[in-house]
């Protein structure tokens, strides 16, 4: 039987991160699923997701702790049996996002998704220069997920009335 480990990884950024927990999870017979990673200001951020035997699940626990004693800080959690079932009566949405940056811009775009019942699955956000002008521009992508009943017309038309400086995409996704 195999357990499947959730793993947050986030430390000093440097070569050879990746490496170091990847051959921990192989050494206690696990296999790498999945993953996002980025570097942000310096830090090395990631989240993995890794099958293992269920006997070796404390051994490799033990070993990513000591991971974490030297530079990094490592999370590890189960998989609930719940969590892994997927919805089936849902539809996938994709948003892109750009305009003058402000504060708020997540908080505000994020709050009309909850309203309507939307989940953000995936999420990426810049903040760069804009061509041609002193202003910064805000740059966003998502990925998320929604019941077949969610008013498309009503999400959209509350996402495009937060602001005028902001170009906002709603799509649905097959």
């Amino acid at each position: 039987m195999k357990e499947t480990l959730i793993l947050t990884v986030i430390g000093p950024d440097h070569t050879g991160i990746v490496n170091r927990v990847s051959e921990t999870i192989s050494a206690h017979g696990g296999n790498w699923h999945e993953s996002r990673m980025a570097h942000l200001a310096g830090q090395f951020a990631g989240l993995m997701r890794a099958q293992v035997p269920a006997g070796n699940s404390a051994g490799l626990r033990a070993a990513l702790g000591a991971l974490s004693e030297e530079d990094l800080q490592i999370t590890v959690v189960t998989e609930s049996s719940a969590a892994s079932v997927e919805a089936t009566d849902h539809q996938t949405l994709g948003l892109s996002v750009t305009g003058s940056d402000q504060p708020g811009i997540v908080r505000d775009i994020t709050g009309v998704l909850a309203r309507h019942g939307v989940n953000v699955e995936e999420l990426t956000t810049e903040v760069s220069p804009a061509p041609m002008s002193s202003h910064e521009l805000f740059i966003a992508s998502a990925k998320m997920n929604a019941g077949a009943d969610v008013d498309l017309d009503a999400l959209q038309h509350e996402l495009e009335s937060l602001s005028h400086d902001l170009m906002i995409e709603l799509s649905v996704q097959l």
